[in-house]
C-alpha cells in the first residue's frame, strides 16, 4: 500500500468553470511537467471531488482539486542525532538555523555531521518519511538560515520562486575595512579562476551576479553590512566584497591572507575570537549615534546590536540604490588587522518567500551568532 503526503488543495472558482484540469494544475497550482507526469502514474496522484480522473477533462466550480504525492525517504543519508535548531516546520518545510563549519548535504569523503544526517534524524524520531531537499546552500563556514523542502512540490514551488528572483536572501557580515558608501550595488560578472578552479573571481567573461549592501555601522578598522542577493552565484557575497575592497573578516579564500601568506608571521590576525577585543573601537553608525535612555539614563545599544537582535534598522532599501561601486581595493582592507575570526564573518539573516502550501508570503530570521556578536560586542 502505498503512503502519500498530505494533500495540497485547490477549489475551482466560478469564473474558471470549464478550463482544462491539466491548465488548472500547471498554470494554477503551478505543477511541473515532470511533476505532473509522476503523479499521473499514482492512484491518488491527483484527484477531483475525491476520485481520480484524467487531466484532460474539463471541471466545474466548486471543484476541489488535490494532489497527493507519495511518501519518500533519503535512503542513502544515515539518521544522525546532532544538534539542530528548528525555527520553524510543517507538512510542506523545515527551516533551521544553520551552525557554522556544518557542510549541509554529505559529500564524498563527508558522510556524517551534516544537516542532512540531523534532519533525517529528526524526521525518524517523528516518525515521519521524508527525503531531504534543500532548496539553497550555504557554505560551509556561513551560519543561518537553511530552507529544506520536505517533498517535490514545495522544492520546484520555491526554486522557481528563486529563478524568478523573488525571493529574499539578506545576509550580515562583518568585513575589513571602513566601507564608505552608506549603501551600493555590485554589478560584476563571476565565474570560475581558470588557475585554482574552486575559486572564484570578477571576470567580463563571466556569469551575471549582483549584490545589494547597505552600511549598518562602521568600526575602527571592520564595518558590519546588510546584503541582498538578486542572483546566487557560487561565493557571490565573498567575491564582490573582495571586490570592492573589503573582503570578509575570517576569510581564509578571498580575504587578505589568501593574497599575503607571509602576513601571518608578520603579526596579522590569527583567527582567533579573543583577539576581537584588541584594537578595535566603536565607530559612528550610519543611522547616527546611540541616544541615551530617557528612562535609565543608560546609553542605548548600538544599532548593529539592535539589527543582530532582529529589528533592522534603517528604512527598506529594496529599491533606488546608487549604481556599482569602484573596483579598486581600499587601503584599508589590506592595512587594518582588524579584529579576527575562526571563520568568515557571513550570517544568513533573512529568507523569504511564498509559502507553496499556504500560498501567503513568509519571512524566517536567524539572530546574529556568538562569535560574530561578540566580534562585534569587544568593539563597543
Amino acid at each position: 500500500m502505498m503512503n502519500y503526503y498530505s494533500p495540497l488543495t485547490y477549489v475551482v472558482p466560478p469564473d474558471e468553470e470549464g478550463f482544462y484540469l491539466k491548465t488548472i494544475l500547471q498554470n494554477r497550482m503551478g505543477l511541473s511537467r515532470k511533476l505532473l507526469s509522476r503523479l499521473k502514474l499514482t492512484e491518488q496522484g491527483i484527484t477531483v471531488n475525491g476520485k481520480r480522473e484524467y487531466i484532460s477533462i474539463k471541471v466545474n466550480g466548486g471543484d476541489v482539486i488535490e494532489i497527493r504525492m507519495q511518501e519518500e525517504e533519503s535512503e542513502d543519508i544515515l539518521p544522525q542525532d546532532l544538534p539542530l535548531e528548528i525555527l520553524y516546520e510543517d507538512e510542506h518545510l523545515l527551516i533551521v538555523n544553520k551552525e557554522s563549519g556544518m557542510i549541509v548535504h554529505p559529500t564524498h569523503g563527508h558522510y556524517l555531521n551534516t544537516v542532512a544526517n540531523a534532519a533525517v534524524h529528526h524526521w525518524k524520531e517523528r516518525g515521519e518519511n521524508v527525503r531531504f531537499r534543500p532548496v539553497h546552500r550555504l557554505d560551509q563556514e556561513t551560519s543561518g538560515v537553511l530552507a529544506i523542502a520536505k517533498n517535490p512540490y514545495v522544492h520546484q514551488q520555491i526554486s522557481e520562486q528563486m529563478i524568478a528572483h523573488s525571493i529574499t536572501k539578506e545576509y550580515l557580515a562583518i568585513v575589513h575595512g571602513t566601507v564608505a558608501e552608506d549603501r551600493g550595488t555590485i554589478d560584476a560578472p563571476i565565474d570560475r579562476d581558470p588557475e585554482q578552479p574552486h575559486v572564484r573571481i570578477v571576470t567580463p567573461s563571466g556569469y551575471r551576479a549582483v549584490t545589494h549592501y547597505e552600511t549598518v555601522r562602521r568600526y575602527d578598522g571592520i564595518t558590519l553590512v546588510r546584503l541582498m542577493l538578486e542572483t546566487g552565484r557560487t561565493h557571490q557575497i565573498r567575491v564582490h566584497m573582495k571586490h570592492l575592497g573589503h573582503p570578509l573578516l575570517g576569510d581564509k579564500m578571498y580575504g587578505p591572507e589568501a593574497d599575503a601568506p607571509a602576513r601571518k608571521s608578520e603579526g596579522s590576525p590569527s583567527g582567533e575570537a579573543r583577539d576581537a577585543a584588541e584594537g578595535c573601537a566603536a565607530g559612528e553608525g550610519v543611522y547616527g549615534a546611540p541616544e541615551a535612555d530617557s528612562a535609565a539614563g543608560e546609553p542605548a545599544r548600538p544599532p548593529a546590536a539592535d539589527f543582530a537582535a532582529g529589528e533592522a534598522p534603517g528604512a527598506d532599501v529594496s529599491g533606488g540604490m546608487p549604481g556599482a561601486p569602484s573596483a579598486a581595493p581600499s587601503p584599508a582592507a589590506d592595512d587594518a588587522a582588524g579584529p579576527a575570526l575562526a571563520r568568515q564573518a557571513l550570517h544568513a539573516y533573512r529568507l523569504g518567500f511564498v509559502h507553496p502550501g499556504t500560498r501567503e508570503r513568509v519571512e524566517f530570521t536567524a539572530p546574529l551568532p556568538a562569535d560574530m556578536q561578540a566580534v562585534l560586542d569587544a568593539c563597543e
